[in-house]
């Protein structure tokens, strides 16, 4: 039987094995992951289409391969346990006979070792060193002191030459994805960043007022991602361009609104959608981004979870940022960037006072989207964030 690569999304033709997680003769059970392919834009497991083993693999990791090509012949399960029985019986009893003689071996000349002269027992000691890991230059086993400095001399030149000054690694299709589609955007798009601060204390409040509630309702924590979530939908409605793209010669205005969730994964940034967020509750914001974030950390997300973005938050204070410069998630024409909340001192009804303050950053492709809408926009953002009532009310 042949393990094929499935197809992964109409244009993906091509995919790159990352990992097997079975080798050659090991066998598995029916739907077990066998191996780990990575395409251009996710990370999938292949799984077993019956219990078996593989007889041979097809493959190798960090080779690419064609949607339908075959990856591995897969072989029975019984036929390949039984025809490996005969041969660990035959080695069995040698392999029991040249142990006893290796230590038997070992044992006599650590004994010998162990008989050292002052003067190597003295440079022994001195340099922290263990007998029984320095080789005798005489018959007999016992050390000199020109096999300890010989010893120390290999050990240093081992050390150093251990430390490489580079490191070649391939780049993976979804990096290398990430780094085309991230140059193409500052190439094509006219990608201005415009920023704002806002208060965050008001939604602070909300949240640890109704945590527990919420928690017990929906079985996740009420984060701050379903606000940003929420104040970005209703400018979206209010701010219609922010929400549209270019193509061709034309502007495409968008009344769905599937806002992307920028995660970073060990494999890099990946995008997962929230599908229809308008008519979304703030609970199901918050489960769905904690089911996408599962996803994309498992390397389980799907092409439909990717696909379908009309515009992308991406939230670098969780790794400590106080301002960046997003760039905008292609063909979309902008990005909300958030950032660190940190205490500081704020200006309020002509007294200075502490707030928990967070910058916002939001870059736009200035083709289609005016100053005055981009700064009406993020203003829109930062008022319903300080006022998060109108969020819950909706008024």
């Amino acid at each position: 039987m042949e393990l094929i690569v499935p197809t992964l999304g109409e244009s993906i033709t091509e995919a790159t094995v990352s990992k097997w997680l079975k080798k050659v003769g090991d066998s598995f059970e029916a739907d077990e992951p066998l191996v780990e392919i990575e395409t251009d834009k996710i990370t999938v497991e292949v799984p077993a289409p019956s219990a078996g083993s593989i007889s041979e693999i097809k493959v190798e990791e960090g080779a690419d391969v064609n949607i339908g090509g075959v990856l591995a012949l897969l072989g029975d399960k019984k036929l390949t346990n039984a025809s490996t029985q005969p041969e660990k019986a035959q080695t069995k009893e040698p392999l029991k006979v040249e142990t006893e003689v290796q230590k038997e071996i070992s044992t006599t000349v650590n004994q010998d070792k162990t008989k050292l002269s002052p003067s190597v027992q003295k440079l022994v000691d001195e340099n922290n060193l263990s007998a029984d890991k320095i080789s005798s230059s005489r018959s007999d086993g016992r050390l000199t002191k020109e096999d300890v400095f010989n010893f120390m001399k290999n050990t240093s030149a081992k050390s150093t030459s251990s430390k490489k000054r580079e490191e070649v690694v391939k780049m993976s299709k979804i990096r290398k994805t990430i780094a085309t589609r991230l140059k193409e955007s500052q190439n094509t798009a006219a990608i201005l960043t415009t920023f704002n601060e806002v208060d965050m204390s008001e939604i602070m409040k909300v949240r640890e007022s109704k945590k527990e509630d919420f928690m017990e309702r929906y079985g996740v924590k009420l984060g701050f991602m379903s606000f940003f979530v929420k104040a970005v939908v209703s400018s979206l409605q209010e701010f219609p361009a922010v929400n549209a793209e270019i193509r061709d010669e034309n502007i495409i205005y968008k009344n769905h609104f599937d806002i992307g969730i920028a995660v970073g994964t060990e494999k890099g940034l990946v995008v997962p959608v929230l599908k229809e967020a308008d008519a979304m509750t703030f609970g199901d914001i918050e489960q769905n981004i904690v089911e996408l974030s599962t996803k994309a950390k498992e390397g389980s997300l799907t092409m439909d979870d990717l696909t379908g973005g009309t515009f992308t938050i991406s939230n670098g204070g969780v790794y400590g940022s106080m301002l960046s410069t997003p760039i905008i998630n292609r063909p979309q024409s902008g990005i909300l960037g958030m950032h660190n909340i940190q205490k500081r001192a704020v200006v309020v009804d002509d007294e200075i006072v502490i707030r928990p303050m967070m910058y916002l950053a939001f870059s736009y492709d200035h083709r289609i989207i005016d100053g005055k809408e981009s700064v009406g926009f993020l203003v829109s953002i930062k008022s319903l964030l300080e006022n998060p009532s109108k969020l819950i009310l909706g008024v």
